[in-house]
């Protein structure tokens, strides 16, 4: 079963429209959509904004529906000046860019006592997802790399510099590393999908909601070529 999160309903409704919606459950105040898309058995589901609400959102996708994927898919901002608005970027890697311990010594982004400092996607995931969006949204880049996740929507030159500084990062967004780390902990395949909808810099509050529905389409695009792809 393979599990698609979307942090906003318009992130998620293009999809639920191409679906065979089966039944909807209700849990943690989220609706849940199981039904078949492009002849795959799927969960479509809106986590709502934030690292907490993408967390229980993907735990639930573990526990009631047996999951064994999860693709989080949305918008974000790029931390790489050669990353247009409207490109994508698949992830190799997500890190919580807003745990700070480094009071004791952990670098910025280390969660402590965890054995890892960023939570790897499934690489087999990323390397079919850069193929099938190269065929879907050909008019676009496809970028593959480290995507962090803070709560906070960064728009402004200083706050991204630092991302860029500290990371290494090609986008940020507010979701992602939080269902990686979800699904690094319950062992399943995970990989983030995002298209960009802002710079993330001093601009992104007036390019943010231009380019956002161009940014959806081709993430939504990508999402249900790539689902009849994955043989799980």
């Amino acid at each position: 079963m393979i599990g698609i999160i979307g942090a906003m309903e318009d992130e998620v409704a293009e999809l639920k429209k191409s679906m065979e919606i089966e039944e909807v459950v209700s849990a943690a105040s989220l609706s849940f959509c199981r039904g078949k898309l492009s002849g795959k058995e799927v969960v479509v589901v809106r986590s709502g904004i934030g690292k907490v609400n993408a967390a229980v959102c993907a735990q639930i996708l573990v526990d009631r529906f047996g999951v064994d994927v999860i693709i989080n898919t949305g918008i974000a901002g790029s931390l790489d000046a050669a990353i247009d608005i409207g490109d994508i970027v698949i992830s190799t890697d997500a890190v919580e860019h807003d745990m700070d311990a480094s009071t004791f010594g952990d670098p910025v982004g280390q969660i402590p006592q965890m054995d890892t400092f960023s939570f790897p996607a499934d690489e087999k995931l990323v390397k079919l997802a850069k193929e099938v969006n190269e065929k879907a949204n050909p008019d676009i880049r496809t970028w593959t790399g480290r995507i962090v996740s803070g709560d906070q929507f960064v728009s402004s030159s200083e706050k991204k510099e630092q991302l860029i500084s500290l990371f290494d990062a090609k986008c940020t967004e507010m979701e992602g590393a939080a269902i990686a780390h979800t699904a690094y902990l319950n062992k399943i395949s995970c990989v983030i999908i995002r298209a960009i909808s802002d710079k993330a810099d001093n601009s992104a509050s007036v390019d943010y909601p231009a380019f956002e529905a161009a940014a959806i389409r081709h993430s939504v695009r990508l999402i249900e070529a790539l689902v009849p792809e994955i043989k799980k």
